[in-house]
């Protein structure tokens, strides 16, 4: 069930995004917000890298555009095309989903050092899709100012 309505909530970014031109995918649709349906693209490739294969997998790798660890720079999407960014993120997703098939269980645990506890990877899931169901709010109201897209 959670591997389910992970899923559904990976796709449903996805959708949000079919049919618009990278310049459309960048645009910074509901002002003050600087955010962009790209840029959550980007937001959640280094998510997905972050708890399955950082926290749950124990890898020691930078996340995908920031060596620094800062989480904000995968925001500024304004050199971002489609291609590299749902590349970068499809590429995430597969590692996930590898991760979660692969465990013994949902009670595998790793280590968040930003929360400076361990965590489960049923909790994992459920963090990604708390996080995809909230992004995926922002991206509704993104999709629909850029060509009065509306729905899932």
């Amino acid at each position: 069930m959670l591997r389910a309505f992970l899923d559904y909530h990976r796709s449903t970014l996805a959708l949000k995004c079919d049919g618009l031109s990278d310049d459309e995918l960048r645009r910074q649709s509901s002002p003050p917000s600087t955010l962009s349906l790209l840029a959550l693209v980007r937001h959640m490739a280094e998510v997905e890298r972050q708890w399955f294969r950082r926290v749950i997998d124990g890898q020691d790798l930078p996340l995908v555009w920031s060596a620094k660890g800062d989480f904000q720079e995968a925001y500024d999407a304004s050199a971002s095309t489609r291609a590299e960014a749902f590349a970068a993120w499809r590429r995430e997703v597969e590692h996930s989903r590898r991760i979660e098939r692969e465990a013994e269980s949902l009670d595998v645990v790793g280590h968040n050092a930003r929360w400076g506890t361990d965590v489960s990877l049923r909790l994992v899931m459920l963090h990604l899709i708390h996080e995809y169901a909230r992004h995926n709010g922002h991206a509704d109201f993104l999709r629909e100012a850029i060509d009065g897209t509306v729905g899932a």
